[in-house]
């Protein structure tokens, strides 16, 4: 869902090189992180120059922001959420499918749309000022974000087209595609994942027309901005916009997941959002926070040209509702090509129940690696995508283990776990030492930092 409400908390390589259509020359294995103060859909890659990314034949030249990897470049086009058949496709299926049926407009046509094509290529004003996020604000940051250059950037959250799609007329869609963002490395985050937008907007008369004596509620008045509610909204609108939100969300989780689902609501009053939600839901005994939602900010949906009305927006990861669904233990088996995984998964309708059979759980082999950090400038992130980088899906997890800090230079020694383990075979312990070798070294050369091998 937007960063407009807060990154999404829900779950966000593989060794083999480009395919054919991917080629990259001159892109930086890693860049340093440094706040971002501006920096903003298909998909092949290749390289004119030294100096350029070509993307669906569109050439971004680089610059100090680039810090976009071949791994990750690799992964876009894949769309694992329009592959048929495959786990992130069902759950888009069954959402599409509860929307289309739920919802109808006065023609009993479906009242949303669905736009699963579009580029995750986008510009900067697309991903973050469209959405009203601070020129200051963290979440523009390079440690966070794959950025083309200064201007461009891979999309980071699937909230970067609903300025252009509620500019273009429509007051019901849903926006699902590929984010991508630099996190840590576990087996629930993955710096490719899939989301699916919802944006409604209401006029009044749609929006209190189901009101008793409703005639003379309106959507704004001149007052001033709240913990309960944005400024020039009337608290009636925004309790019906509130209500209905938590209808629609309630009712898609219980469709999905079941009737004995239990929901409960936890009202946060993020920037440009009051009031805000996230929704919960428990799991086989478990809180499992899957959603991020709220009230538009009014502004945000003025500057789109649709002035006289109000709205909410939810954000849905796919990788997280299917892992819970279908008992997926590790998001890296998305991006598998393991007919005993894919198979699994070929049904006759998409509301087959489906529980994953477990591939032969092959052992892991750990290694450690410490070294003294270089300055100021460093960041975790820049770690964790230079291991991405190098050992792809081979990495199951890369965990902070030790924090040192010498007490008469005051350097500061980082010690990581990393956890190698191949989920279609054994690994041996040779491959792994020239792989954590070659982190190593790349570590030293890349990041700055003092080796303590």
């Amino acid at each position: 869902m937007a960063m407009l409400w807060k990154f999404m908390r829900v779950a966000k390589y593989s060794k083999t090189a480009l395919s054919p259509k991917v080629k990259v020359r001159g892109i930086p294995t890693h860049s340093r992180c440094s706040s971002s103060k501006s920096a903003p859909s298909d998909f092949a890659a290749s390289a004119p120059s030294s100096n350029t990314v070509e993307l669906l034949g569109k050439s971004y030249p680089q610059d100090d922001y680039s810090n976009v990897t071949e791994k990750i470049l690799s992964k876009v086009g894949k769309n694992l959420h329009n592959r048929k058949h495959h786990p992130l496709w069902l759950i888009k299926e069954q959402v599409k499918e509860h929307f289309y049926k739920h919802y109808l407009g006065r023609r009993g046509t479906p009242l949303f749309s669905v736009y699963d094509h579009l580029s995750p290529v986008v510009t900067v004003q697309q991903n973050f000022d469209s959405l009203l996020i601070p020129q200051n604000h963290a979440s523009r940051r390079k440690e966070d974000n794959y950025y083309l250059n200064r201007e461009h950037m891979l999309r980071a959250h699937t909230s970067a087209h609903q300025w252009d799609l509620i500019h273009s007329g429509l007051d019901a869609f849903l926006a699902v595609g590929d984010v991508y963002r630099r996190d840590t490395i576990d087996s629930t985050h993955y710096p490719v994942f899939h989301q699916m937008e919802g944006v409604r907007l209401f006029s009044c008369h749609e929006l209190f027309s189901s009101v008793r004596d409703g005639e003379g509620l309106q959507l704004f008045e001149q007052g001033h901005r709240t913990a309960h509610k944005q400024e020039c909204h009337t608290m009636e609108a925004v309790r019906l916009v509130e209500f209905n939100l938590k209808q629609v969300l309630t009712k898609l989780m219980a469709h999905i997941f079941g009737d004995g689902l239990q929901v409960r609501w936890v009202d946060c009053c993020f920037p440009f959002t009051h009031p805000s939600f996230e929704m919960e839901i428990n799991f086989q005994g478990e809180w499992m926070e899957v959603l991020g939602c709220g009230v538009m900010e009014q502004q945000l949906v003025n500057s789109a040209g649709a002035e006289d009305k109000i709205g909410w927006a939810f954000g849905l990861g796919l990788e997280r509702l299917a892992m819970i669904l279908y008992d997926i233990p590790d998001i890296r088996l998305f991006w598998s090509e393991d007919e005993r995984f894919l198979k699994q998964f070929v049904a006759p309708h998409i509301w087959q129940k489906i529980k994953f059979q477990p591939l032969s759980r092959y052992p892991p082999l750990i290694n450690d690696i410490s070294f003294w950090l270089p300055s100021e400038t460093y960041c975790q992130n820049d770690f964790y995508d230079l291991v991405r980088t190098i050992g792809g899906d081979l990495i199951e997890k890369v965990a902070l283990v030790d924090e040192f800090t010498h007490p008469k230079t005051k350097k500061v020694s980082h010690c990581y776990r990393i956890v190698y383990r191949h989920p279609e075979r054994t690994l041996t312990q040779d491959e792994v030492h020239h792989i954590h070798q070659a982190i190593e070294e790349s570590a030293v050369r890349e990041l700055g930092v003092e080796g303590r091998f």
